[in-house]
């Protein structure tokens, strides 16, 4: 008894905290898709998404400054608003050994608040991975251009960036999809980038991965690419592999550079 209460207490912590609407959709997508071994978190300047969220901890962003009223599609607000309550944050995030820090870009809250996030997950000692959507192309340029900053800023921040530009889900479900239909496999994706990289980590397999293999290779390497491949067969092993690095929805990232590989069968 006294040897499994060891073994629990050396489990690494994994936390993931959804940023504004996005971020908050992929977490409650993560909740209802049942992955375990990490503590989930939301944080917002919209008050009334705060009150849909599933999350176990949630985190008003900026009170006085918003209301709760949002950040009305300005990163900069949304900046302003996490680093009003970044000092919580850190203390919120202390004794974490992995945070991801989960968001769509372009809005407001998700575009300015989540490298200020981020930058609290940082501070609070923990191995940072951003895991973020690109909006899709029709949103607009302005949209577009907001991300793109966005993801440039939050690059520079945390250890691993996993980016997932949303115009290839068009893509695969077809042009004529809505783009009120095409968020929900978005949700998913992300919901698949956070659990493939902690059931590298809780999950055990024919070949193991512990949190200092993680570490070591997602630390500090800037753009990632993460995949989740299946098959059947003799070949099962080698063409889930295959699967898992040809990910059509992941951002383009060459794994020839890559300076570390994690696997798990």
């Amino acid at each position: 008894m006294f040897q499994f209460e060891a073994e629990l207490d050396q489990a690494a912590k994994i936390k993931v905290i959804g940023v504004g609407g996005g971020g908050g959709n992929a977490v409650n997508t993560m909740i209802r898709c049942h992955v375990e071994g990490v503590e989930f978190l939301t944080a917002n300047t919209d008050a009334q998404a705060l009150r849909r969220s599933e999350a176990s901890m949630k985190i008003q962003l900026g009170g006085q400054l918003t209301k709760g009223l949002g950040a009305g599609a300005n990163p900069e607000i949304g900046r302003q608003a996490a680093e009003e309550d970044k000092k919580r944050l850190v203390e919120m995030f202390a004794g974490a050994d992995m945070i991801f820090v989960a968001a769509g870009m372009g809005g407001g809250t998700g575009t300015g608040a989540a490298p200020i996030i981020a930058a609290a997950a940082k501070e609070a000692g923990a191995l940072t991975v951003g895991v973020v959507t690109k909006p899709f192309t029709r949103e607009g340029r302005q949209r577009m251009k907001r991300a793109e900053a966005g993801i440039a800023e939050l690059r520079d921040v945390v250890d691993s960036l996993v980016v997932v530009p949303n115009d290839r889900l068009l893509g695969l479900a077809g042009k004529h999809m809505s783009i009120l239909d095409a968020f929900k496999p978005a949700d998913d994706v992300l919901r698949q980038a956070v659990q493939g990289i902690s059931d590298l980590i809780t999950t055990e397999g024919l070949i193991n991965v512990d949190f200092a293999d993680v570490r070591t290779v997602m630390s500090n390497h800037g753009m990632a690419m993460m995949g989740i491949g299946m098959a059947e067969g003799e070949r099962r092993a080698a063409e889930a592999a295959h699967s898992a690095i040809s990910s059509p929805l992941l951002e383009e990232v060459d794994i020839s550079g890559a300076m570390g590989v994690l696997v798990n069968i």
